[in-house]
């Protein structure tokens, strides 16, 4: 069973320590029944229905439409994802794309499309996706070349690709960015709610990475969308984007989090279990370095992350610095933890079918998506340098 310790910290309340023991007894009994990972979007398409069964997604989406709002609980949102990657990354991935696939909507959609979209996918029968990448356009953002073009009264026409669309193919909708035109860069986009089945939209091809899930590129083709799916104003679509990834980029780290506890879990049985040199593993002081340098990790990412988590929780309008900071230092802490637990494990480690090896895979993407770690440096280093020219200097301090 996961290490929910942490849940006596300051940062949490009863409702937390209750919420997080509850998730993990349920994921222990029902996560692993209904993994098949030769079955990607199947097995997605269950874990959505049976986490909305549950009630779980409840966390993700919650509200009086079934959505979110600016006091959504991101250390609620952050132990799902902890608890649920411990267990299987496919099924945090199914609950995460919940919350991303629709946060845009919550935040910033009008009340007939809260109304529309949010219950069924908090109920787990429609599955919600975020599309903002492109080929040429990942991280910079102002790049965007998909363009969304008046069509007549209430329409606009979305014409460009879309790619590295998780949930891509077995969703019910699209949160679709697109320069609309009011301004040049980030300043001349919108966001729209796009459904499946909206003519022009294509699923142009599958993408196949090393820890499968649902991934596709997609293709508009003058694809027409009412206006009314707009959300907030014209040329908000950077605005849409950036508020929804500053709440679910901590949680980004928090999947990171759970899947390094799973393996500093294995790592400390197979060093506890395994017989070297007359005695077991975790006797040689190299072994008890690897641990302890992991438990120290694991610890200061979770300290991170619940800093951030609790910032957003305590009515702070935006994160960025702290979400950036906590999704750099666990993403890269993870892969360094997982690493100790393969070495560890020795030739067992990189042998499919064990825990350890499939962490190994499953970690990598974690430190690109949602800004890879380069872009959280830029990001921080940019926070820092505001803050310098924002803060009053020595002379008017004294005054």
């Amino acid at each position: 069973m996961i290490d929910l310790a942490h849940l006596a910290w300051p940062f949490f309340g009863d409702a937390h320590r209750q919420f997080a023991p509850g998730l993990a007894q349920w994921a222990s009994r029902n996560v692993v029944a209904h993994i098949d990972h030769g079955e990607i979007d199947r097995t997605c398409r269950v874990l959505v229905r049976e986490l909305g069964d549950a009630g779980w997604l409840k966390a993700v989406v919650p509200g009086a439409y079934g959505g979110l709002s600016d006091k959504i609980d991101v250390r609620t949102l952050c132990l799902a994802r902890e608890t649920l990657a411990w267990h299987d990354s496919l099924a945090d991935f199914a609950f995460a794309m919940q919350g991303l696939g629709t946060g845009s909507i919550s935040l910033f959609g009008s009340d007939a499309l809260k109304a529309k979209y949010l219950p069924p996918v908090r109920d787990g029968r429609h599955i919600a996706a975020f599309a903002l990448s492109e080929p040429e356009a990942g991280s910079d953002v102002s790049a965007l070349a998909t363009t969304a073009t008046a069509d007549g009264p209430g329409h606009v026409r979305l014409d460009g690709i879309k790619t590295w669309i998780s949930n891509g193919g077995i969703a019910d909708h699209y949160v679709v960015f697109a320069r609309s035109g009011e301004a040049p860069g980030a300043k001349g986009l919108s966001a729209f709610v796009v459904d499946a089945d909206t003519p022009g939209l294509l699923v142009a091809g599958r993408i196949e990475v090393i820890a499968p899930h649902p991934l596709a590129t997609l293709r508009f083709q003058e694809c027409r969308v009412p206006i009314a799916n707009r959300l907030g104003s014209p040329g908000e679509g950077f605005k849409v984007a950036m508020a929804t990834l500053d709440i679910f980029r901590p949680t980004v780290a928090a999947a990171a989090l759970g899947l390094a506890r799973r393996a500093l879990h294995e790592a400390i049985e197979q060093a506890a279990t395994r017989k070297l040199f007359g005695g077991p593993l975790a006797d040689l002081q190299l072994t008890q370095a690897a641990l302890a340098d992991s438990a120290a990790e694991v610890d200061a990412a979770a300290l991170l992350i619940y800093r951030a988590a609790w910032t957003k929780d305590q009515g702070a309008t935006r994160i960025t610095r702290e979400s950036s900071i906590a999704k750099m230092f666990a993403t890269e802490m993870a892969q360094r933890v997982i690493d100790r637990a393969v070495q560890i494990f020795g030739g067992n480690g990189v042998r499919v079918g064990v825990k350890v090896e499939a962490l190994y895979r499953e970690i990598r993407a974690l430190r690109i998506y949602e800004g890879a770690t380069e872009v959280q440096k830029v990001v921080v280093a940019r926070e820092l340098m505001k803050s310098r020219l924002s803060a009053p200097t020595a002379e008017c301090r004294r005054t």
